[in-house]
């Protein structure tokens, strides 16, 4: 099998494997982006791996230079950088992005035990939300749309719409026809 052929197989797996998990991004089809840690968690980071050409022959790119990743300190990234790289080494000729974010999700405490998140404002924090996690602001989004109905509500939701909450074909004929009486069609002039 070519690169090509290993990249598009790789990638139809890990859109399989992390469909609905909003700790990853997919920012092209050879660049990805995972949340390790829980969103609010001063100690979460983010990791960004793309692939080159060649890969998985050679190495993908790893990188830490996200905006989420303002806080912690260039020691901390390069330890953390280097640790990945080895897995790389170790991996190197198969698919490793899954694995590269598993290894990093599993070594997240020791990855990160020299970082000690400082005195950070919460503005910074409100701005890698809505910067670098663009999947969670949807989600809030469809919160706030999403009302809750009375059982009232509800059944008279139910008794307008077909099994697929679709309104039935002409449901506003009355509609039509009140608002044409009164202004009265275009036919008649």
């Amino acid at each position: 099998m070519g690169a090509n052929e290993d990249q598009e197989m790789e990638l139809e797996a890990l859109r399989s494997i992390y469909e609905g998990d909003e700790s990853f991004r997919e920012l092209s089809p050879v660049s990805f982006q995972y949340r390790i840690g829980e969103d609010g968690d001063p100690k979460a980071f983010l990791i960004e791996i793309s692939w080159t050409e060649t890969y998985p022959q050679t190495p993908p790119v790893i990188s830490m230079n996200a905006f989420f990743n303002n806080t912690i300190s260039s020691a901390v990234k390069q330890s953390i950088l280097a640790k990945l790289q080895e897995a790389v080494e170790v991996n190197l000729g198969t698919a490793m992005t899954y694995t590269l974010f598993e290894y990093a999700k599993d070594n997240k405490e020791q990855f990160m035990e020299n970082h000690h998140p400082g005195n950070s404002t919460p503005t910074p924090i409100a701005n890698i939300v809505s910067v670098e996690a663009p999947s969670t602001a949807p989600s809030s989004k469809k919160k706030d749309k999403k009302e809750q109905l009375s059982k009232a509500q509800k059944r008279k939701l139910a008794d307008k719409t077909d099994h697929k909450g679709e309104l039935p074909r002409g449901w506003n004929w009355v509609d039509v026809v009140k608002h044409l009486s009164k202004t009265g069609s275009k036919d008649d002039e």
